[in-house]
């Protein structure tokens, strides 16, 4: 039988650019990231080592909740799910 290699999926949607998030990465190494419903601290930190060659030393992941908003209708922004990575001193993930 033919080798077949499974992709395994990613933790990460995308990073999470605020102005809190570009503040703390400044001062204390932390990056914020919005993750997939299912990542776990273990998958966050595997997803930014293979994808950002940086290995973290904390993950703290958080739950974000859905938001009412108002704009000529009423509706609901969804939240979702972040995550906290901390990286040692000397250590930066660029983002282009």
């Amino acid at each position: 039988m033919a080798d077949v290699k499974i992709e395994k999926k990613s933790a990460l949607k995308s990073p999470r650019i605020t102005e809190k998030a570009a503040l703390a990465a400044e001062s204390k190494g932390m990056y914020a990231f919005n993750i997939t419903p299912e990542a776990t601290k273990k998958s966050v930190a595997a997803s930014i080592k293979e994808k950002y060659k940086v290995t973290p030393l904390r993950v703290h992941l958080l739950a974000v909740p859905d938001k009412q908003v108002f704009r000529g209708k009423r509706g609901v922004r969804r939240g979702g799910r972040k995550a906290y990575v901390y990286l040692k001193k000397g250590d930066k993930i660029e983002f282009a």
